[in-house]
């Protein structure tokens, strides 16, 4: 996981050459690496998509060899697919975070931190580049005690910088490692040079030091004088990447194949394996409480989808993580949450887009099924004996839109079915159509994320539309509290259909989400009146108040139900529901919200004047300003609207030397 451009992918392509997987180097400039397969990809030179693969990693240890089985992900930097890194995080035991040796910590480094933080996933870290032009390792290790109040270890140093970079310093064995040949694949071990000595020391003092503060064992060896093995000093260094306390780091130059074997190895010496995390928590639906789901692979079987791919042929691939038991193919499962059996066809383990097949999934295991028909992701795959769900996944808003209608009439159920197909994929894109024009807007996280997916359509499903220009996706929410007592009757079928209400609602903080609550307590009013009162003001909310846009930060509570039982039906009940939220909220002085987003510009010291000149011009507020031997970085937040066609103004000012990111930051009031 990294910012753009940082060599995830590159780095990916090195460990599949060493462990085996591949027989040649894959490059990404070259369009030819294994992990980015899409056409877009290779085009673009950026991963759109993430991609699995299985790999294994082979060593001799205390002359004994060992053999070792890793699951890789290789993540985009992009933020506009930032919800693939979070839905990888969700499922994996640990993670790699790559930094640029010039850029160090960059903004979309700052949001996978962020992410891995919220799965607790323990994290090593690798400073890449070294060989370019600025390259600064201590000045990396700096910025992520700074930016992301981590605690950094070298268990590495780098000998030489940018042109001179000629390999590292391992800390724990002492040791100088450097490869000779072009492909890296031999590793020539020698003693520390005198001109390199005292700074060795002094680093492996401070790994020492850092490690002491987490460990009993490294602290007493290092009171009583006692040489302080190899060995030991990566058990306990594991046992505190597990616990989160300490994050070490190791250096190269993966485009010149220098610094990947011991990546591996470190993979292998600190990462956890699927039965050394904690075991997640699940919710059994049946008894109401949270249950541990230690990875068994003798209990029951338990999973999470968490990636859909469709393929033209196999249809729907579901990409899963086994937390407990096995599946087998040809047997059918429970899909807890939507309450459906489902049938597994085939198991698939994947290396990127080429597939081998497997008998079994079993605990620790990541593979995909075929033969689903309803899952999505985020739903958990078990059995209905064991009705347990895996907590899900929270997906950020969209918030660009365009519109797209088809050429001709004929095209139209064409493109809603790659539309739903494409939705099933992503669950950052949504699609809705607009009733009084009849246009189906679509929406994503950025420009880049859309132009993606209109490109997709056009060339990998051949739908012929017409897309419109981007527009913001506002949307709504309230400012004072109102209540509304509401009363439904209606004839239908010579029934009458009556119901009644009392709402509340109310304004919450932003970021708050929506929420619903029920405070009535009556036995005599069955459970599916209360569901049909939550299924409308939950639509309602949806739908929104005054000009169609979602409602967010709004809380609802039902105070009041009259419930008649010869008269009153669940559909008298939501319709109820719905008119009463329009109401309470019409009077409660609904407001318009408009997406703010965070941009990161990075550019040369000369053109900081124009560049912080054109975002003011376009609303921006300048938040902090601070240079690095990369450039000058600004950030600033910005409205959404203000920001397309930003990227063709900064190149202008700039003589294209400046670049930026953006991301949403939070919704606010839109200015009149």
């Amino acid at each position: 996981m990294a910012h753009i451009d940082a060599g995830k992918t590159t780095t990916t392509e090195r460990i599949l050459f060493y462990t085996g997987k591949s027989h040649k180097i894959g490059e990404v400039d070259d369009g030819e690496a294994i992990m980015d397969w899409m056409e877009q990809e290779q085009e673009r030179g950026i991963t759109i998509q993430s991609a699995a693969t299985t790999t294994y990693w082979q060593r001799v240890s205390n002359g004994k060899t060992e053999k070792y089985q890793i699951n890789i992900i290789d993540t985009p930097g992009h933020v506009d697919f930032t919800a693939e890194v979070e839905r990888c995080l969700r499922v994996l035991d640990g993670a790699v975070a790559i930094f640029d040796a010039v850029r160090a910590v960059e903004p979309q480094t700052e949001t996978v931190w962020r992410q891995a933080e919220r799965y607790q996933v323990p994290v090593i870290g690798y400073v890449n580049k070294m060989d370019r032009l600025g390259a600064d390792f201590f000045a990396v290790l700096d910025d992520i005690r700074a930016k992301l109040a981590a605690n950094p270890v070298a268990i590495q140093i780098p000998i030489g910088k940018e042109s001179g970079f000629e390999g590292v310093i391992d800390l724990i064995e002492m040791v100088e490692l450097r490869w000779k040949d072009g492909e890296g694949e031999h590793i020539e071990r020698s003693a520390i040079s005198p001109a390199y000595a005292a700074l060795a020391v002094a680093w492996r003092e401070k790994l020492i030091d850092a490690l002491s503060e987490t460990s009993d064992t490294i602290t007493e060896l290092f009171l009583s004088g006692a040489e302080l093995p190899a060995g030991t000093i990566r058990a306990e260094l594991r046992k505190a990447v597990h616990l989160r306390r300490l994050f070490p780091l190791l250096t190269g130059a993966s485009r010149r194949n220098l610094g990947v074997q011991p990546l591996i190895d470190a993979i292998v010496d600190y990462l956890p394996a699927p039965d050394e995390i904690t075991p997640p928590s699940a919710h059994h639906t049946k008894k109401d409480e949270d249950v541990p789901i230690p990875c068994d692979v003798k209990g029951n079987p338990l999973g999470l989808v968490f990636k859909i791919q469709n393929d033209r042929e196999a249809g729907s691939l579901c990409y899963l993580r086994m937390y407990s038991g096995s599946f087998t193919a040809g047997s059918s499962c429970f899909n807890v949450g939507k309450k459906k059996r489902e049938r597994i066809n085939r198991i698939l383990r994947m290396h990127s887009n080429k597939s081998e097949p497997l008998d079994a999934l079993s605990a620790g295991d990541i593979g995909v099924i075929i033969g689903f028909k309803l899952a999505q992701t985020g739903d958990t795959i078990g059995t209905e004996g064991f009705p347990m769900v895996l907590e899900k996944m929270q997906f950020p808003e969209p918030v660009i839109s365009v519109s797209i209608e088809p050429t001709t009439i004929s095209e139209r159920d064409k493109l809603k079915e790659t539309l739903a197909a494409l939705a099933r994929e992503d669950p950052t894109f949504t699609t809705r159509e607009n009733e009084e024009t009849g246009q189906i807007i679509i929406s994503g996280m950025g420009e880049l994320h859309l132009d993606v997916l209109v490109t997709r359509m056009t060339k990998e499903y051949k739908v012929d539309a017409r897309v419109g220009n981007p527009q913001v996706t506002y949307r709504e929410s309230v400012e004072h509290t109102a209540e509304r007592c509401e009363r439904f009757s209606r004839m239908a079928a010579g029934k009458e259909n009556s119901a009644e209400l009392t709402l509340q609602v109310e304004p919450l903080e932003r970021g708050a989400g929506n929420r619903y609550v029920c405070t009535v307590k009556n036995p005599a009013i069955p459970q599916a009146i209360f569901d049909a009162i939550e299924r409308g003001v939950r639509a309602s909310l949806e739908s929104g108040i005054a000009l169609g846009y979602p409602c967010i930060d709004t809380g609802v509570t039902v105070t009041a139900i009259g419930y008649n039982e010869m008269t009153g039906t669940e559909a008298a009940f939501e319709a109820c529901a719905s008119l009463g939220f329009d109401e309470a909220a019409r009077e409660a002085s609904p407001v318009l919200l408009e997406p703010v987003m965070r941009v990161d510009v990075t550019t040369p010291a000369e053109f900081v004047g124009d560049v912080m000149s054109l975002v003011t011009q376009r609303g921006g507020q300048v938040q902090k300003m601070e240079s690095k031997s990369g450039g000058d970085e600004v950030t600033v937040s910005a409205p959404m609207e203000k920001m397309f066609g930003f990227m063709t103004s900064l190149r202008s000012v700039s003589q294209g030397r400046a670049t930026f990111s953006m991301e949403f930051s939070h919704f606010e009031k839109k200015a009149r």
